[in-house]
């Protein structure tokens, strides 16, 4: 930050996170579908702001991956494939692998009662969402709680890099989702068991979950055991 505390700066740069998180919750409910195209201009206007923190918040979009420049024309939202998709649930997979290999159990162990209890609560939403159908309560709760879960190692770049994973395949998977018959039926709904293992400090039953999770993940596009998870 300049020094002396510019003012400007910080209502620019909070005006940039919340363009940029509005948008992101556009493209995650599907309102902002693959390949739509838009300018700043065009988005500066709908909030009513300056050009500025838009293209700031834009590119900050493009570089998790969530936005596309096309040049001298704008943006578009990214168009992930089936294969983009097999491949993030590989690379989730890796990460949290990666978190219960280096001493999964000594770091929960550490994490204060509150922070578990939190991820618990975020588990209980996000299972209530899913049993019922609801795919934009759910995906709020759902990134809430592994971001919180991906905390517990205490490395950023690794919480960082999860969350941005689980955006992008949610990303891909919501158009799948959207209009088919009994959602409910078909959304992952384990992550009150997956907390209560968690809590229970139970690394094997954890494992065991999230591998399950990830095979229901490459069933959407009939990837079933094409991957270990």
């Amino acid at each position: 930050m300049p020094a002396g505390g510019d003012s400007s700066f910080i209502r620019r740069s909070t005006l940039r996170q919340q363009i940029a998180d509005a948008l992101r919750d556009e493209v995650l409910a599907g309102r902002l579908p693959s390949g739509h195209p838009f300018t700043v201009k065009e988005i500066a206007e709908q909030y009513g702001v300056s050009a500025t923190p838009v293209r700031e918040a834009l590119l900050d979009l493009c570089a998790q991956g969530l936005l596309d420049v096309e040049q001298h024309r704008g943006f578009k939202v990214h168009a992930f494939s089936a294969d983009d998709f097999v491949a993030m649930v590989e690379a989730r997979t890796l990460i949290i692998e990666g978190i219960f290999r280096s001493g999964a159990e000594h770091a929960l162990r550490a994490t204060p009662a509150e922070v578990l209890i939190s991820i618990r609560r975020r588990a209980d939403e996000a299972e209530r969402a899913a049993r019922a159908g609801d795919l934009d309560v759910l995906i709020g709760y759902d990134l809430r709680f592994w971001r919180e879960l991906g905390s517990i190692v205490g490395n950023p770049y690794i919480s960082d890099f999860l969350d941005r994973v689980r955006v992008q395949t949610w990303m891909f998977a919501v158009p799948l989702l959207r209009g088919t018959d009994d959602l409910g039926a078909r959304l992952w709904h384990g992550h009150s068991q997956l907390a209560k293992a968690l809590v229970q400090y139970d690394v094997a039953e954890a494992q065991r979950l999230i591998a399950e999770y990830n095979e229901h993940s490459l069933a959407l596009v009939g990837k079933r055991g094409e991957h270990s998870g």
